[in-house]
């Protein structure tokens, strides 16, 4: 096994597990999954959602932390540990994890504006909860609030803590992951008991399995494998912090529990809440950030529930977004040998200017190369490309190349090796485990890929 010098470790088993949850428990699981689980069927597409994480979301991802581990390197150099001539595949998801934090730092300075928001303001925010959220990014003028002030708070606050390295990082995992289950359980519990929740758990719980059809099914992979964190090199680089003594097998199974757990608190948070209050639940910003406001100025204590639920967007993006720099971070330092304040202040500055972009390109710029105009309505087409690039090619991209390396080049039986720890941990579903990242999980991946590009289908 390989080793790099005066690299960072996570000091404790539960450092790493809430380090790593804290990576897959992004935006996407609370305001993806609920929309998704609406739209599929309710109880028959959670059901259909566990198999999947449990099938194609665990298998990956231990296939990822067996790649970092083996290596104790970054990304890029874990991969070209296996083979020099797969290096690309750690570099592809360095890549796609340095695009997705530049829209990602935009979005987690919007969670802390609504924080401020629905402390000083909530009555401009329910005026028209809709003009409010266009009026932050730009349509009323220049963005100064949405792109600059709250995204360079969130930035900076995200390269403060990966300042110290991986002791910053498991330190905020300790105290936001615990805050984020208490907030989301307790904001759970007030939305189904609320007046007409009842129908949305009855919905929720209630498997109808004539509604679990070819799109139920490949929605829930998509989300299954997008929410993980799997694709963009964390997974790999997280797991490289990692000695002989920790145990793969049993932390992989933690992380997707957790994770998992999380997509089903916020499913069963917003969907009673929208029953109840008879609005459609979207995904989204558009969703997170103005419908949402109608459910909150519609039940009772409702602007409590709203600040609450932004502070748990708002742990949701800080832990993921150090995780996703994180990955950046060891790049720079270990393949370029920068030093890991430089790397940091370098990688904010291009972050924040790419990402004013972002945010300049949802209203504001109405320039040629920013909008397209299609049926007479005009898009903004920076932002939806950023987007489309990263989870409909590039994060589906990376997992397959992972998988085919771990399952055709480095080989299933040295990645249980390295799972076991040499033989030091019981793995009785490592049959099941080789042949998943060997035959099932590369082509369930591609499906996702073909999905997506060919058939422009919204599995992400």
């Amino acid at each position: 096994m390989s080793t790099t010098e005066n690299r960072g470790q996570f000091g404790s088993k539960l450092g790493f597990i809430l380090s790593a949850a804290g990576s897959a428990v992004g935006l996407g699981n609370i305001w993806k999954f609920p929309g998704k689980a609406y739209n599929c069927g309710g109880g028959a597409f959670l059901l259909v959602y566990i198999i999947m994480v449990a099938l194609i979301g665990t298998t990956v991802m231990m296939a990822e932390f067996t790649v970092g581990r083996n290596a104790h390197k970054n990304a890029l150099g874990s991969f070209r540990a296996i083979s020099q001539k797969w290096g690309f595949a750690g570099g592809l998801g360095v890549l796609t994890g340095f695009i997705i934090l530049c829209y990602y730092c935009q979005v987690g300075g919007w969670t802390m504006k609504y924080i401020y928001a629905y402390i000083a303001e909530a009555k401009m925010v329910y005026a028209d909860p809709t003009a409010y959220f266009l009026g932050m990014l730009g349509a009323n003028g220049f963005p100064l609030q949405g792109a600059v002030i709250f995204p360079l708070i969130f930035l900076f606050l995200t390269a403060f803590i990966l300042s110290h390295g991986t002791a910053g990082i498991e330190k905020m995992s300790k105290v936001l992951m615990p805050l984020l289950f208490v907030l989301l359980i307790g904001l759970m519990i007030r939305s189904c008991t609320l007046p007409g929740a009842d129908a949305g758990l009855k919905y929720m719980l209630n498997v109808d399995f004539s509604t679990i059809n070819s799109n139920a099914i490949l929605v829930a992979l998509g989300q299954a494998f997008f929410s993980l964190s799997l694709g963009m090199g964390i997974m790999v680089t997280y797991a490289s912090y990692l000695s002989d003594e920790d145990n793969l097998i049993s932390n992989t199974g933690i992380v997707c529990v957790l994770d998992t757990l999380v997509a089903l608190f916020a499913g069963f948070m917003i969907i009673p809440a929208v029953f109840a209050t008879g609005i459609d639940p979207g995904m989204g910003g558009g969703f997170a950030f103005a419908t949402l406001a109608g459910v909150f100025e519609a039940i009772p204590g409702g602007t409590l529930f709203g600040l609450l639920f932004y502070f748990l967007l708002f742990f949701a993006a800080v832990t993921s977004s150090t995780s996703i720099m994180e990955g950046t971070i060891a790049f720079l330092i270990e393949e370029k040998g920068l030093k890991r304040n430089h790397a940091l202040l370098g990688t904010s500055v291009v972050v924040f200017i790419i990402g004013v972009f972002y945010t300049l390109s949802q209203v504001y710029m109405n320039i040629k190369g920013i909008w397209v105009s299609k049926n007479g309505i005009e898009y903004p087409i920076f932002g939806d490309f950023l987007e489309y690039l990263t989870d409909r090619l590039l994060l589906p991209l990376g997992a397959l190349f992972s998988v085919i390396c771990v399952g055709w080049v480095w080989s299933p039986e040295k990645s249980v090796e390295e799972a076991t720890s040499h033989g030091r941990f019981k793995f009785s579903l490592a049959p099941v485990y080789k042949f998943m990242v060997k035959i099932v999980d590369p082509i369930a991946i591609g499906v996702i890929i073909v999905a997506g590009l060919v058939f422009g289908m919204s599995i992400s």
